[in-house]
């Protein structure tokens, strides 16, 4: 049986994490490792690895995703200086978790191009 991934241990409560926001589909919480002054990620409850693996009945869920986090952006009080929203997918994108999850993160200037 394949280890569970640690996004899914945070879901059960099984992994420690500051938690900001929780419904039925989605879970927020801030970044461990955090690369501007408010960094959180928004996850999918359900196991999904990489953006590859979204079927078009995930349109909903990953639009919840969005307007939950512009929302958190808002009470985070980063949405109007600006804020950058990252997911990245597979390995040469530099995802290390393989659970789909979206960084947003503000509080600092951000230049361009990332990476």
């Amino acid at each position: 049986m394949k280890e569970e991934c640690i996004f899914c241990k945070i879901v059960k409560k099984e992994a420690p994490a500051e938690i900001i926001y929780e419904d039925d589909k989605i879970l927020g919480f801030m970044d461990l490792n955090p690369k501007a002054p408010v960094h959180f990620l928004l996850i999918p409850k359900r196991h999904i690895p990489t953006l590859l693996n979204l079927k078009v009945e995930d349109t909903f869920l990953i639009g919840h995703i969005i307007t939950t986090g512009v929302e958190i952006a808002k009470k985070l009080s980063i949405a109007q200086s600006g804020f950058r929203i990252i997911s990245n997918c597979n390995e040469d994108a530099g995802q290390t978790v393989f659970h789909i999850h979206f960084h947003f993160m503000g509080g600092r200037f951000f230049s361009w191009p990332p990476g």
